[in-house]
């Protein structure tokens, strides 16, 4: 298996310089473009999550559109409409089409705009006046979102949630760094010239050993079989862990999925496809809770 490409380390390290303390988030991020997937960062506003999607976009020299999510958002201000010219129907593309989209505060759009985004991050294609338009590639969807209990945000579907290959948890900076965030400017990032594609490819390619897998799937039946949740582990949601596993190795330099990625990709993919009843909500159980015991009777150290 090829190491990740010297521009991908560049390119994580210009994101160290612009988002101190951001380390985890700046990797998982990373590694979701890597898995082909999808990200959705949550945190209070202030810790940086648009700037970590934007400063990406520069970076990666990718083409980049930022679409606000209000209320008032209508599914053609995401995907383009048809306009009359010249006598004929022509259609004009919207911001999904660009190589990383950021849906800022994705949970604050009405139900017909999350499922054009739906179809885009599940088809990368847009339909539009009964026609369908392919997408570019990559196409990366940065959605960021602010915790629930935050005044005019509302729970995105569980279908959507599902589409999101990593939930990324941006935590308060730690004191150490405090100092450099108040001091200290952000670099703007240079164009990388990262190929995707081409790693997107290599990290497919790394080996993953049976045992791995097996694990995988005895955490898949264990949640499944677990009555404090409405739903276990879907085989999209696994194949998502196993892919966000590859490629953090990738982005490691190893060319075997070990234990610790297979952990680390669990708490990035699982979580926010596991839906708690009420009564284990009731009882103070979490998503994470319940999936670190999965991981443990699952043989994951």
């Amino acid at each position: 298996m090829a190491e990740a490409p010297q521009a991908l380390s560049l390119l994580r390290e210009a994101l160290n310089r612009v988002l101190f303390g951001q380390e985890e988030a700046i990797e998982a991020l990373l590694a979701t473009l890597l898995a082909r997937g999808h990200a959705l960062l949550e945190g209070v506003p202030g810790l940086g999550k648009t700037l970590l999607a934007e400063s990406f976009a520069k970076g990666s020299g990718l083409s980049y559109k930022r679409i606000q999510f209000t209320p008032d958002l209508l599914p053609q201000d995401l995907t383009g409409s048809e306009v009359f010219r010249e006598g004929r129907f022509e259609f004009l593309p919207g911001p999904l089409f660009a190589q990383v989209v950021l849906a800022d505060e994705v949970n604050r759009a009405p139900p017909k705009v999350q499922s054009a985004l739906l179809e885009a991050m599940q088809e990368r294609a847009v339909t539009a006046g009964g026609v369908r338009h392919p997408l570019p590639e990559p196409f990366f969807v940065v959605a960021t979102q602010n915790p629930l209990e935050l005044e005019g945000t509302y729970p995105l579907p569980e279908a959507q949630l599902d589409r999101f290959t990593a939930k990324i948890p941006f935590r308060p900076p730690r004191r150490e760094v405090w100092l450099k965030i108040l001091t200290e400017e952000p670099e703007v990032p240079e164009p990388q010239g990262v190929d995707f594609l081409k790693a997107q490819a290599e990290a497919r390619e790394v080996r993953v050993a049976k045992e791995a897998l097996e694990a995988i799937t005895h955490v898949a039946f264990l949640t499944g079989e677990d009555r404090r949740l409405r739903m276990g582990l879907s085989p999209r949601g696994a194949k998502a862990w196993l892919a966000l596993a590859k490629a953090l190795a990738y982005l490691r330099g190893k060319p075997l999925v070990d234990w610790k990625e297979l952990k680390d990709a669990a708490f990035l993919a699982l979580p926010h496809r596991l839906f708690l009843t009420e009564e284990a909500l009731y009882e103070g159980e979490t998503a994470e809770g319940v999936l670190k015991e999965a991981l443990r009777k699952g043989g994951i150290p």
